[in-house]
């Protein structure tokens, strides 16, 4: 029997690298790299309809090394889009395509704001705390990396 998932810190029985784009559709713990440069070590992720319209709303302000990831069916712009409401912190958001590409970026996102539409098609939102993204450019492939947990 499968231990549940969870975001508690706990010791790893081995990494695996990957970049299969459908490894989100079974969160385990996740590493987000870009350039050697860790962006994000404690992500959520949000792939049914109600966490990824809920997003960050309500929650607390993202700490470094937390991130919020929302998977589309598809990649397009419409499912991708996103709001601010009642998210009361400022963020970072980046849009990746199915092969993990970053195809746009906005840094400083405030609180309140009604609509953020991507400029290309995506398939994953990345919410970051904020100045997390200037790590980040577009054109550049992330990396994720996984941990089995026992």
């Amino acid at each position: 029997m499968e231990k549940p998932f969870s975001f508690a810190k706990e010791k790893p029985l081995g990494k695996r690298k990957t970049k299969d784009a459908n490894l989100f559709e079974r969160p385990e713990n996740i590493e987000i790299v870009n350039n050697n440069i860790l962006i994000a070590d404690d992500v959520k992720v949000s792939n049914d309809m109600f966490s990824k319209t809920r997003g960050l709303m309500f929650s607390r302000k993202l700490k470094k090394g937390q991130a919020l990831l929302l998977v589309a069916d598809e990649e397009n712009k419409m499912e991708t889009t996103i709001h601010m409401f009642f998210v009361f912190f400022p963020i970072d958001v980046v849009w990746l395509d199915s092969k993990l590409k970053v195809v746009d970026k906005r840094e400083n996102v405030k609180s309140f704001t009604p609509l953020i539409v991507p400029k290309q098609p995506a398939k994953y939102v990345l919410e970051l705390p904020i100045k997390t993204g200037r790590h980040i450019y577009i054109g550049d492939v992330l990396e994720v990396n996984t941990r089995k947990w026992k």
